[in-house]
């Protein structure tokens, strides 16, 4: 119970009590914290990276992969999905197995590819166009190899085995704004290699409009990695990831890539292994 000092009435609840005395300035208030959501917005951040790198991904997967709860988590993924952010896919036939409904899996929606990296689109766009009517699709198909000649020149001469060249190759990606990472596959079998991965592609817009991109860059990775590599899936033609077939088995030169026998078919798994998490390496 509040109680009046000695000659002073007492204040009503909710107002506080005039001062004894005059005052030099404005009473100062608290001292400003963080702002509101900044740590939520971070969080959302991670979420979203490690989906563009590692999706198909469950909720539980990533609650592991960045020590947070499932309840957390399952919040972020929700609120995406709503804006369009996120996907989200039906499993895989393999996590199908056992009783139970299979654990959803998720995937960057269109609204999260805007919301990552995505380079100069509308200039690129624009000039891409020019070029094609000024000069032809041949000087289109020219930028495109000279777009990636800094990347063969940065990665000329790597050694090691196959599997720690796309490593090397990995890193690259990444520091070129690509959310890349790479896994064995088929391990132990005639169709045993490595498949690498591209969860967001800066370019992506443009390289739906000019195919040449993408032709230009499978081809750079056939040079860096000294074998034959096989497409299986691109962003520009609608698909979630870019991902490329690398075979341990060398291909004969004069063998067409797409016509490997050995190269698996495409599979909507994208783990974990060498995960880059954009420039994260």
């Amino acid at each position: 119970m509040r109680t009046a000092s000695p000659g002073r009435p007492a204040a009503p609840v909710g107002e506080a009590l005039p001062t004894s005395g005059p005052t030099s300035g404005p009473t100062p208030g608290p001292t400003p914290g963080p702002t509101p959501g900044a740590e939520e917005a971070g969080t959302r951040t991670r979420v979203r990276t490690t989906v563009a790198e590692l999706g198909p991904v469950t909720a539980a997967r990533l609650a592991d992969l960045l020590g947070l709860s499932g309840p957390a988590v399952r919040r972020h993924l929700d609120a995406m999905v709503a804006e369009g952010v996120l996907q989200v896919r039906e499993p895989r036939p393999e996590a199908r197995r056992g009783r139970g409904r299979p654990a959803k899996e998720y995937v960057i929606g269109s609204a999260g590819h805007d919301d990552l990296p995505a380079g100069y689109d509308e200039l690129a766009l624009t000039a891409l166009q020019y070029l094609a009517e000024a000069l032809g699709p041949q000087a289109v198909t020219d930028f495109a190899r000279r777009r990636f000649a800094g990347l063969e020149e940065a990665l000329a001469g790597l050694d090691g085995s196959l599997p720690e060249r796309v490593d090397a190759l990995v890193r690259a990606l990444a520091d070129q704004g690509f959310s890349a990472s790479s896994r064995p596959v088929a391990r132990g079998t005639a169709a045993e290699g490595v498949q690498l991965c591209q969860g967001h592609c800066p370019v992506q817009k443009v390289a739906e409009a000019f195919p040449q991109l993408c032709e230009a860059e499978r081809r750079t990775f056939e040079t860096v990695l000294g074998t034959r590599v096989q497409r299986l899936a691109t962003l520009a033609h609608g698909d979630h990831v870019c991902t490329t077939f690398v075979p341990l088995e060398a291909l004969h030169p004069h063998e067409p890539p797409h016509d490997h026998p050995h190269a698996p078919q495409h599979h909507d798994q994208h783990h974990d292994q060498h995960a880059t998490e954009g420039r994260r390496l």
